[in-house]
């Protein structure tokens, strides 16, 4: 019999941690395995707990209970100066007195390097973070975007097993902070180096995270892929905090089956009981869009008619460039609307305007059924 090697064990491990600070709960039982090179972005709204989770995981603030592993080593009571880490602030924390060389070898100077040990790494992170002519300047004759870049080469001067970057993209402006985040992620995968983020931006989250940690009110709502988060939302305060989502008042039927105003609509299956009151979810992008004629009663027999499809009033239509939002009316919303995104083609298919009529179907596969709660209708 061939022995087959046991797992790898997480580089990061933390174990049911809990955060107060006074009567105040604001980390409540976190449990979460992060391996080795991974990138992870823990992505919430402001207050949800997850800068207060990374600086416990740097020792900045120490937890209240529960443990935190780093390659194999308990480092849960270690002050900061004993973790293998660095990390990146979103105020850059550069020293405006020392030039952006000096800047960078700030953490390299207790390390046991020689003089020429410490110029030669300068020279080398200078040079992949792409600002190798930058090193006798001081920090405030660099953009912001160049500070955060020198911010970034001090953080991995001393190859650390774990980067945390806490929001570092917040403070600079959009396009900007597309071009970095393209650039601190191939960084990353060059480096391999296992990475901890933390922002509000769902956009940043979905665009650079391997796996991204949903947090809500201290607790961890959803941890999956950037695709599972966006597609498979565990909960409805996961489904509309990432991207739009369309959120309609409805009765549970039979599993697959909800009932929206007074029409039963094939859904994804779910475990609600019948008559139960859920919202129907689905994204805006997930509405097809039908010609008027898509279900007539004389239409051939061959052209299967779309599945949960109605007539709907264009309300409204908003162009943002790849495509249109357009707002949409039926009696069934219970006064609401819901919103759809069209393509270009489509809109110009359909000869679609504000004022007209359409047909719409919404895709059984799409189609999602979630419990009411505080974070919805």
């Amino acid at each position: 019999m061939i022995d087959t090697p046991a797992a790898a064990a997480p580089y990061l491990n933390i174990e049911s941690l809990w955060k107060a600070f006074g009567d105040f709960l604001a980390l409540k039982d976190i449990s979460l395995n992060i391996k080795e090179g991974e990138f992870v972005c823990f992505l919430g709204p402001s207050g949800c707990g997850k800068t207060t989770l990374l600086r416990a995981i740097a020792g900045l603030d120490l937890q209240t209970r529960g443990r935190v592993m780093q390659d194999g080593r308990d480092v849960s009571n270690l002050p900061p100066s004993e973790r293998d880490f660095g990390i990146v602030f979103q105020s850059y924390a550069l020293f405006p007195n020392l030039t952006i060389e000096k800047n960078i070898a700030f953490g390299l100077e207790n390390t046991g390097r020689n003089k020429a040990e410490i110029t030669a790494r300068v020279a080398e992170l200078l040079q992949l973070v792409g600002l190798p002519e930058q090193g006798r300047k001081y920090p405030a004759q660099l953009s912001g975007g160049q500070q955060q870049r020198i911010a970034l080469a001090r953080a991995i001067a001393t190859n650390p097993g774990l980067l945390l970057l806490d929001e570092p993209l917040s403070a600079l402006d959009a396009k900007v902070r597309v071009h970095l985040r393209h650039e601190i992620k191939e960084l990353q995968r060059q480096l391999g180096v296992t990475t901890v983020m933390v922002t509000h931006d769902q956009e940043e989250a979905l665009a650079m995270a391997d796996r991204i940690v949903v947090m809500n009110q201290g607790v961890i709502e959803q941890v999956g892929s950037p695709t599972e988060i966006y597609r498979e939302p565990a909960n409805l305060f996961v489904a509309d905090f990432i991207g739009e989502m369309n959120q309609i008042s409805a009765l549970a039927g039979p599993s697959g089956v909800v009932r929206i105003g007074e029409s039963d609509m094939q859904a994804r299956p779910h475990a609600f009981q019948p008559g139960a009151a859920i919202i129907a979810a689905i994204r805006p992008e997930d509405v097809i869009p039908h010609g008027k004629g898509a279900r007539s009663p004389g239409a051939p027999d061959r052209i299967k008619s779309p599945e949960n499809a109605f007539e709907v009033l264009v309300d409204e239509m908003e162009f943002l460039g790849s495509f249109w939002r357009c707002r949409l009316q039926n009696e069934r919303f219970g006064g609401g609307e819901l919103i759809a995104d069209f393509s270009i083609n489509a809109v110009r298919r359909l000869e679609l305007a504000a004022g007209t009529q359409m047909m719409i179907e919404l895709p059984r596969n799409r189609l999602m059924a979630f419990a009411r709660s505080e974070y919805g209708a």
